[in-house]
């Protein structure tokens, strides 16, 4: 148990982090490992002492209530903060019952989506998120090692820009996109519909974890389904998803001369040409594939899992017809150049929230200018490997918008308007098509740091890039190797984001940046 002197505040804020991280990504490496080479027992004893490890606690405790993008967010018991001293209270908590944790019920928050419905998001209490998130910790390393490489979706060390690189690979030129088809895949009600059974099943943990599981499921079912559904709010959900889901992009797979494959089949002769991020799905076809039988195989290996594939919204598309994945429009040219840019869906919700930013008759120009700049700046890294020089993409008309709102509210100083215009929308290199995707089946718990922190440095623009290298491929706060579990944030040292000068800048970890300007703002 942790020791702490009175000030809580400065206890927090003065453990070892650093060796916190550390000690439990040297577990979760063991714990892949032991997966891969069939040592499950071994990998069992290994979760177990995640779940009792001291600094997985603390670092569980600091991710959902400090890190974690829905931090504020409150649970039944109306909590949406914790004190320092509460903090200490829930590790001594976890610590003495992690063995045997009850969840408590979830709040349900409805959220409209875009077809006119509402989902149901379920969010658990503070105390409920730590116990999943240390869970996490200990699940995601053993089942990492044994995910389909083509599955992409709240996978550590993979993003949204792996599955859109492997669909350039799919059907660029090269690849004879122009005569592939592609089944867009929607299964429905995904969350809600996969079977308890279908996860517990294929759950590699101890039982004490598989217990906590099994209980996180339990409280948020639906009285009309019992034994189906995962929450969504959970900050496990994701991950059980993924495991319930795992395989399904093999169901599709051809051998690359035509042969029938054979237990002996070697694996560089294999295609599986299927891309899953999470639930959604796309299969790529070529001309003599029969998609009626794929999808009667899908049928099947969802049905065994509680789900169903959504006859109204799953569809056959010929790729130079072109289709929407991810918030992207996808599409084979009558040229055979492969195209990619933001759908139309992505560009209008975007388009919506500037519009209400720079509309906003209760903000001045300066404030409009702060808060569009994170909104501007994340679409466009977003979209970076997009093509996108065409007038919608490159925001002309609504950054000539902005200027006139801010022209008018600065009583015609075109020069200040112009720069709030250029702190509002913030430039971001494009390379269209150039990202690096993931290689295989690598993942960050492989130990492999000199692949994942060299990674990193291809993967960010040129300053981000040059202060990684820099740094040796560390990150400038912590100290810890940069692995691809995480992003990078480029922090300005003195605060001054108009200071570019190379001593200024240091490449961090996000969770670094965030934990900086909190102390910051708390002291």
């Amino acid at each position: 148990m942790i020791r702490h002197r009175d000030n809580s505040s400065e206890s927090w804020k003065t453990l070892p982090w650093k060796k916190f991280r550390r000690n439990l990504f040297r577990l979760q490496k063991r714990v892949y490992k032991a997966v891969q080479v069939g040592d499950k027992r071994k990998a069992k004893s290994l979760q177990k002492l995640i779940l009792k490890s001291t600094a997985a606690r603390l670092l569980a405790i600091r991710q959902v209530t400090q890190l974690n993008a829905g931090k504020k967010t409150a649970g039944i018991d109306g909590k949406t903060a914790l004190t320092y001293e509460q903090r200490f209270q829930l590790s001594e908590k976890l610590r003495t019952e992690s063995n045997n944790w009850k969840h408590q019920g979830l709040r349900e928050i409805p959220i409209p989506k875009k077809d006119g419905k509402t989902r149901i998001l379920k969010v658990p209490t503070i105390a409920d998120r730590a116990y999943q998130c240390l869970v996490k910790y200990a699940l995601e390393p053993a089942h990492e090692a044994t995910f389909h490489a083509r599955s992409y979706g709240f996978r550590t060390g993979r993003s949204a820009h792996d599955a859109q690189k492997q669909l350039f690979s799919s059907l660029n030129s090269q690849a004879n996109g122009i005569d592939k088809r592609v089944i867009e895949l929607d299964i429905e009600k995904c969350f809600d519909r996969i079977n308890h059974t279908a996860i517990m099943d294929r759950l590699i943990a101890p039982y004490s974890i598989r217990q906590g599981i099994f209980r996180c499921l339990k409280a948020g079912v639906n009285p009309e389904f019992p034994e189906q559904g995962t929450p969504q709010g959970g900050v496990v959900s994701p991950l059980l998803a993924n495991i319930a889901l795992n395989g399904i992009e093999s169901i599709h797979r051809y051998h690359t001369n035509g042969f029938k494959i054979t237990d002996k089949t070697p694996s560089n002769k294999i295609v599986e040409p299927s891309i899953r991020y999470a639930d959604d799905m796309v299969i790529i076809l070529r001309p003599q594939d029969d998609a009626t039988k794929i999808l009667d195989k899908i049928s099947q290996f969802l049905a065994e899992r509680g789900m169903n594939v959504s006859e109204k919204k799953t569809k056959l598309t010929a790729a130079t017809d072109g289709f929407d994945f991810l918030g992207w429009y996808f599409k084979v040219q009558k040229n055979g150049k492969f195209r990619c840019v933001p759908s139309v869906d992505n560009f209008k919700a975007f388009r919506k929230k500037v519009k209400f930013i720079v509309n906003n008759s209760n903000y001045g120009a300066t404030t409009k200018a702060e808060k569009l700049a994170p909104v501007v700046r994340g679409w466009r890294n977003y979209h970076r490997f997009c093509k996108m020089n065409e007038s919608r993409n490159s925001l002309f008309h609504i950054e000539t918008k902005a200027f006139r709102v801010f022209n008018r509210e600065k009583k015609q100083n075109r020069h200040t308007s112009k720069q709030l215009l250029d702190k509002a929308f913030p430039s971001v290199p494009y390379s269209e098509n150039k990202y690096i995707k993931v290689k295989g089946e690598k993942s960050p718990y492989d130990g492999d740091l000199t692949y994942w922190s060299e990674r990193n440095s291809k993967l960010y623009d040129d300053n981000t890039s040059k202060a990684l290298k820099r740094q040796n491929h560390k990150c400038g706060h912590c100290g810890l190797k940069m692995l691809s579990d995480e992003k990078v944030h480029l922090h300005h040292v003195d605060g001054n984001h108009q200071n570019w000068k190379t001593k200024n800048l240091l490449a961090i970890h996000e969770s670094c940046h965030d934990y900086i300007h909190m102390s910051k703002s708390e002291s």
